[in-house]
């Protein structure tokens, strides 16, 4: 099934000069970016993406490194979307991921983990609208 998920490489990403890679890992996995650019969250913006998460002990701290640089946000497209960029990007925790996903070859922390991804349609859908309107 075809679908679109937003993937976002974060300010660490960004400030390390990863964006070319990244892109280059999920167009070489025969999926389409069909929307790109870079931005900056506002703290507003940055408190309705991470939603999910106001509740828990850890959210203003994500929302200050979000906010710290630049992101770098794309739709992207293909079959199975969602799943296949989180399988690409590895979890969460850089100390699980493993080398060959972009966290494990990337990223430093739970935080510092070069990039985001949607975990589910709904939530692609709600981060894309965030994000590209």
């Amino acid at each position: 099934m075809i679908e679109r998920t937003l993937l976002m490489i974060k300010p660490d990403g960004v400030r390390r000069g990863i964006t070319g890679e990244v892109i280059s890992r999920v167009e070489q996995k025969g999926l389409k970016i069909v929307n790109i650019k870079k931005i900056r969250f506002d703290e507003a913006l940055a408190r309705k993406f991470y939603a999910v998460h106001r509740d828990r002990p850890f959210f203003n701290d994500l929302v200050a490194f979000v906010i710290s640089g630049d992101v770098v946000p794309m739709i992207v497209e293909g079959d199975s979307a969602v799943a296949v960029v989180r399988r690409l990007i590895g979890p969460t925790n850089a100390s699980e991921a493993p080398p060959g996903t972009i966290r494990g070859d990337f990223a430093n922390s739970v935080q510092e983990n070069a990039v985001h991804a949607s975990d589910s349609a709904g939530n692609a859908d709600y981060e894309i609208s965030l994000i590209f309107g």
